[in-house]
């Protein structure tokens, strides 16, 4: 194979390998969003709460809907005699038509009750995302610690045996050993309490989707914080709150139970026919002998009881009040925590950074710590202290990405879900 070859084959293998890194990683992007649609999918809560929006929205046809006509039928037993000849039989039918607008006012309030019922679905919904990613980010932040701790106790293995040959060299003390040894010791223990507990939180997760407490969860390599643009504090915007608008449906209905109560203080007026089946007089002929009788008929209703309409008035005015009351203590507790939670990212993203900043002046401190101690020049102290340092800021680390992580995910929340916080917080550098 000559130089050309080579360098063609070593750009295809670098070719295959970006490609794969870069499936590897949207899978890996893929993982939380599949499990949010198991969740979304198979969550008990969500499916109780569509079952309530679903039972609601049959509640439109029952009430907007004319009442029953009714027949009536009379079998006279003793003949009425009339001039055209004796009654036999007579059969009323009457049809009730509440006042005009009733059934439209109460198919109306029926409607917007079923809407916010949907718009609560909707809260139920976005609160379930926002537990499954922050549940999933403890359960990374938990594996990731584990990992880097794991990882320490081979760099604490390295040390060990370096300053256990400075001591066999006669350059060092016994006792920097045995402080490793204790450092191990401790790092060993925080692992299995970190493993231990894992268990709780992976059953939490799994519950959260409705599914074997014991299934295995894909953990991916790492969470990315999304950007966050400065206008997303804006108060405006946590109107998209499916709570509020489940609310806001909810005043809505109430004023329409108003023009209901009115309405049912009208007349209801009533249409109707009556007939009677009348036999042949045999003993005269009268004009129609015989000839059944058919007399059409109206009704009207007098509501001279006007104590019921009144209370039904009262109490929609009422319902009123408090969810408007409702409406302006949810709207100021969500501006808090939207201010509270854009805090949180910001100060996650600017940890972040000073954590990666110091983790690279720290690695190079280390380096020269250990060179110093392996030429009989340095402590074995401060190459302790600055590797628990380095942990430290590592564990530090992965902490603030879990912060921003949830911070973001609560913001989506507060925005009114994904759907309606794609364009602000869900874009990735």
């Amino acid at each position: 194979m000559n130089f050309k070859q080579m360098k063609n084959t070593t750009k295809y293998i670098c070719f295959l390998l970006f490609l794969m890194m870069g499936i590897q990683q949207v899978s890996a992007q893929d993982v939380l969003e599949d499990y949010i649609d198991l969740a979304v999918k198979n969550n008990p809560k969500l499916k109780s709460s569509y079952a309530q929006f679903e039972a609601a929205m049959r509640k439109s046809p029952q009430v907007s809907s004319l009442p029953d006509p009714t027949l009536t039928m009379s079998g006279l037993g003793r003949m009425i005699e009339t001039r055209a000849g004796a009654q036999e039989a007579r059969f009323n039918l009457m049809q009730m038509f509440p006042w005009f607008g009733t059934l439209e006012a109460k198919k109306n309030a029926a409607n917007l009750m079923a809407e916010a019922k949907f718009q609560k679905y909707l809260d139920l919904k976005n609160q379930v995302v926002y537990e499954v990613k922050t549940t999933y980010s403890e359960l990374y932040s938990l594996s990731e610690t584990i990992q880097i701790k794991e990882e320490d106790l081979q760099i604490l293995e390295s040390y060990r045996e370096l300053a256990l040959s400075r001591f066999k060299s006669g350059g060092g003390a016994m006792v920097n050993v045995v402080k490793v040894d204790i450092g191990k010791d401790a790092a060993i223990t925080e692992i299995e309490l970190m493993k231990e507990m894992l268990k709780p939180v992976s059953i939490k997760f799994n519950s959260l989707l409705n599914r074997e407490l014991q299934e295995n969860i894909e953990i991916q390599d790492t969470l990315k914080l999304p950007i966050l643009p400065l206008e997303i504090a804006s108060e405006e915007n946590i109107d998209e709150n499916p709570l509020l608008k489940a609310i806001e449906k909810e005043q809505a209905s109430y004023a329409a139970e108003q023009t209901v109560a009115e309405k049912e203080g009208m007349p209801n007026i009533g249409i109707g026919v009556d007939y009677s089946i009348i036999s042949k007089r045999t003993d005269a002929n009268p004009e129609g002998n015989g000839q059944d009788a058919i007399m059409p008929m109206v009704s009207i209703s007098l509501p001279i009881f006007r104590k019921k309409y009144k209370a039904s008035k009262e109490q929609a005015q009422f319902l009123l009040s408090s969810s408007e009351s409702e409406h302006e203590a949810v709207r100021n507790e969500l501006k808090s925590m939207l201010a509270m939670t854009v805090y949180e990212y910001t100060k996650a993203e600017k940890l972040l950074q000073l954590y990666n900043k110091q983790l690279v002046s720290s690695g190079q401190a280390n380096k020269l710590y250990i060179s110093a101690f392996s030429n009989a020049t340095g402590d074995f102290e401060e190459v302790l202290r600055m590797n628990q340092d380095i942990l430290m800021l590592k564990t530090q680390r992965i902490e603030a990405v879990k912060n921003g992580f949830n911070a973001a995910a609560k913001l989506e929340y507060l925005l009114g879900g994904e759907e309606n916080s794609n364009s602000e917080i869900n874009k990735t550098p």
